[in-house]
């Protein structure tokens, strides 16, 4: 059953700003595997990367229905890329959800959706 579903946009030129201004914000939304796939870019690409991860977990937030604070925080919530390039969201505090994400980039700006699926207990995990 869908327990949520999120959407999130962000502008490329507001997280350029952030990032210019605040070098460390990428370790405060980032996860440290997070951090090393960021590091294999440079330029504008590692401003898509960091919007786009930005995105997909705000999404996330949305669609589980708490945003950001007590209960969730940014490095509670980790985007990877599969071989193929297919990003996968995990949250690792929550074992009885399967989470769909998907991230694109524009010229101007980054957006994320998130489908959050509960998954019955008995029932074999799919990713």
């Amino acid at each position: 059953m869908i327990k949520g579903v999120g959407l999130d946009m962000i502008d490329l030129d507001r997280v350029k700003q952030v990032l210019e201004k605040n070098p460390r914000f990428v370790e405060r939304v980032l996860t440290t595997e997070e951090q090393k796939l960021f590091a294999k870019y440079s330029g504008s690409r590692q401003v898509e990367f960091l919007a786009g991860r930005f995105s997909a977990k705000e999404a996330y937030a949305k669609a589980n229905g708490t945003g950001f604070g007590k209960e969730l925080n940014f490095t509670d919530v980790e985007v990877l890329t599969l071989p193929n390039g297919r990003p996968v969201l995990t949250q690792p505090k929550r074992l009885d959800e399967r989470v769909f994400v998907s991230i694109t980039h524009t010229g101007r700006s980054a957006a994320a959706q998130v489908i959050i699926e509960e998954v019955d207990r008995g029932q074999k995990e799919w990713r």
